[in-house]
């Protein structure tokens, strides 16, 4: 076989994507558009995810979900329906955040910290952290792993509800297997040089897309 075409053939099957510069757009609320992202891993004994979004939903919306069929909520974020409420999932256990200073029509960065040692999850809007609160300690995610954005997963792989997806535009997600330090994460929110995740890279992203979701050139509005 032609060095070429073997190169070629390769290329096609390595269905990775550089999204730099891109974002997701979930135009209209609905109870089957998402995307799912795609990793190898099966266990994970501490996480962190980072994601830019931009809405102007005044309701309860799901940001990331990742399940296994042991647990729907294995890893959640979801903002609630009060203007500065986030509730954050790990192991289907739940801690809730409030006086956050989430914004409408914004690019705002969320990221989420959770250690199965400890138990622990923080929240991190736009580089500034919550209070630190205990979820769920003792066991690893395990399993395999589905994530979904745009949608919150009701049971493993599905049950999505229209009045919890999101609705608005997506950008930068990143997810790594450890916490990641403030200072990496203060990179994140102020879009500098940082650590790129090793579970989910934006700039190395595979994804299926299901349903209207738009793949776009990021606006870099404010």
């Amino acid at each position: 076989m032609d060095v070429d075409v073997l190169l070629l053939l390769i290329c096609f099957s390595i269905s990775f994507k550089d999204l730099s510069n891109k974002m997701f757009t979930f135009p209209r609320q609905t109870n089957t558009a998402h995307v799912r992202l795609t990793t190898s891993r099966q266990n994970l004994g501490a996480v962190t995810v980072c994601l830019r979004s931009f809405t102007d939903l005044k309701r309860s919306h799901s940001l990331f979900s990742l399940a296994t069929p042991s647990a729907d909520n294995d890893f959640t974020i979801f903002k609630g329906a009060a203007s500065d409420e986030y509730l954050l999932f790990a192991k289907n256990s739940i801690a809730v955040f409030f006086g956050q200073d989430y914004k409408l029509n914004t690019w705002q960065s969320v990221c989420s910290t959770w250690d199965a040692v400890s138990g622990v999850m923080q929240l991190w809007l736009d580089g500034k952290p919550s209070s630190r609160k205990f979820a769920s300690s003792g066991s690893n995610i395990s399993g395999p792993i589905l994530i979904v954005v745009g949608q919150e997963q009701g049971i493993y792989g599905g049950d999505f509800k229209s009045d919890k997806s999101f609705v608005g535009m997506m950008s930068d997600v990143h997810m790594w297997d450890y916490v990641i330090s403030p200072d990496e994460i203060l990179k994140y929110s102020k879009r500098q040089t940082f650590t790129s995740g090793n579970v989910l890279n934006w700039s190395a992203l595979e994804f299926q897309i299901l349903g209207k979701v738009l793949l776009e050139d990021q606006q870099n509005t404010h």
